[in-house]
């Protein structure tokens, strides 16, 4: 049995895609308070927030559970408005062997593309598909999109 998956979703914005993948690239840290519920905490552990390289731990609420993540960025585009998160400790690591987190802004005049990409590989052929923490994306994309339509 194949244990390695990929997952992709796509959400539109209304807010400013520009700014959204800044806040991934070089603001994560301010997530915290656009999306208080599911996002507590991100703290830069090493590096500078925006560079590859940097590590970067998160304090989250998923499934109702406070877990953490620990992510080094592995990539940035900054003309496809892309960033590339592996997950390095944390939670997620305890269901799955490898996983990788990328999200990517598609601006095409008023309209916003968000688009999540999980790649990943389970440690066992019972572990589910990271379905809900996809679902939890998406929240967090339209928490932010709310945040700066006010």
């Amino acid at each position: 049995m194949d244990r390695s998956g990929k997952m992709v979703r796509e959400v539109e914005i209304k807010s400013d895609g520009d700014v959204f993948h800044e806040i991934f690239r070089y603001r994560p840290h301010h997530i915290s308070t656009m999306s208080p519920g599911n996002i507590q905490n991100v703290d830069l552990h090493e590096g500078d927030w925006g560079t590859v390289g940097s590590v970067i731990f998160w304090n989250y609420t998923h499934d109702g559970k406070e877990k953490t993540a620990k992510e080094v960025i592995e990539a940035i585009d900054e003309e496809k408005k892309l960033v590339t998160f592996k997950v390095v400790e944390g939670d997620l690591l305890q269901l799955y062997k490898t996983f990788v987190i990328t999200v990517h802004v598609d601006t095409k005049g008023e309209n916003n593309l968000v688009t999540w990409t999980f790649e990943y590989e389970k440690l066992s052929g019972d572990v589910e598909d990271p379905t809900t923490l996809m679902d939890f994306c998406i929240t967090v994309t339209k928490d932010i999109e709310t945040h700066h339509l006010k």
